[in-house]
């Protein structure tokens, strides 16, 4: 049988393999390489280095991370050692997405923003970020989108990155962390991109930690240079600056894309690639249920005296409220890997049904719908 070294917290993975495999569950930053010495296959997630230092002189033929990252895999060294490697693209999109319009949504109500009136700069325009703007659209908001390598390929469409810092009230990032090149993403908010920042935009961060300076971000909050951050993704995480943590608005443990449906997804592009390597009959496997939200799945906003735009808000908030993680964090800093592992379930929209009176609140149920809500029109 082949030998299979997993993640211990990957969700939904216990006892799938085990039927055709040796199946090994370790912690994800535990993993040595005597673990993986004589496996055939290491499922992970982002905590586990994977390199020539946990690979080299091992029997292992594919590594595969559940999550859409792979900053921790060392692919290049991967592909000249005959070791594919996989990551699961797009299989948190929608959680991302869920992540940012309950921020959205806090925004707005926090500052009173109108989401209509505001333009929001999406930065990286792949799985999560399509979803950001189209998010963004429902909700009214003007989008402009950079994304450089896709501008190359395709053409029109996009926006400079300075264009975005010039024009946007609220900055979204969601590009994958590249060291070196033109496209280089590493600091991409440094000290001079946020020179050019005003005091009334704000900074979304849920992509790598390391995407944003985050010394440099702390010196322009303290200073109110920039009106306010989000930040899901730390410099350092799980070590995080505790001082960067009480000058964000909102602050969360790396779990915007934490949702229970982006897990299953992402386990299941796991075990599909290991299945289709291995020779695993699970090339269709999928969890067979995703539990149920925590709060009711059926929601009846207040709808009498409320704009669309505060109907949509209490729909959002109901699904998920990104307060409970922010607080979370900040009272716990130092539990910041606990509190990921630990993660309740959050469900995304689709799970949720929103009864509205036949022929109320119109914008708000065309909004609602395209933010993947159900709705009971009754």
């Amino acid at each position: 049988m082949p030998k299979i070294v997993c993640d211990d917290k990957i969700p939904f993975l216990k006892g799938v393999f085990e039927p055709w495999a040796d199946v090994v569950y370790l912690p994800g930053s535990a993993v040595t390489r005597d673990d993986v010495m004589d496996a055939d296959a290491l499922v992970t997630r982002t905590r586990t280095r994977c390199d020539s230092s946990l690979l080299e002189g091992t029997r292992v033929r594919i590594v595969t991370s559940a999550t859409i990252g792979y900053d921790h895999i060392d692919t290049e060294w991967c592909s000249e050692h005959g070791v594919r490697w996989t990551n699961a693209p797009g299989c948190n999109a929608g959680s991302v997405e869920q992540y940012v319009c309950s921020v959205l949504c806090v925004l707005s109500e926090r500052y009173g923003i109108n989401l209509s009136e505001t333009v929001l700069g999406v930065v990286g325009v792949g799985n999560v970020g399509r979803r950001v703007a189209a998010a963004g659209r429902a909700l009214g908001m003007q989008v402009l989108l950079c994304d450089p390598p896709r501008e190359r390929r395709e053409g029109g469409g996009f926006v400079s990155l300075e264009r975005i810092v010039s024009s946007c009230g609220i900055i979204s990032l969601h590009v994958p962390l590249t060291r070196e090149g033109e496209d280089r993403t590493w600091h991409l908010f440094d000290k001079e991109m946020f020179s050019r920042m005003r005091p009334d935009q704000i900074l979304i961060n849920s992509s790598r930690g390391q995407v944003v300076d985050c010394d440099e971000l702390k010196r322009v909050l303290a200073g109110g240079r920039i009106r306010a951050a989000v930040l899901d993704v730390w410099e350092g995480e799980p070590g995080i600056d505790r001082e960067l943590l009480s000058l964000v608005e909102i602050g969360t443990p790396h779990i915007a894309g934490y949702s229970a449906d982006g897990k299953a997804a992402g386990t299941a592009a796991a075990v599909h690639a290991v299945s289709e390597v291995l020779g695993l009959p699970l090339l269709q496997w999928r969890p067979s249920e995703i539990p149920r939200p925590l709060q009711s799945s059926i929601f009846c906003p207040v709808c009498q005296g409320m704009s669309p735009q505060q109907i949509v808000s209490q729909a959002v908030l109901h699904s998920y409220d990104v307060r409970r993680d922010s607080e979370a964090l900040k009272k716990s800093p130092g539990l910041f890997e606990k509190l990921r592992g630990d993660y309740p379930v959050r469900r995304e929209p689709q799970a949720f049904t929103v009864r509205l009176e036949a022929g109320e609140c119109g914008c708000a149920a065309t909004c609602l719908s395209a933010l993947g809500f159900r709705l009971d029109l009754s």
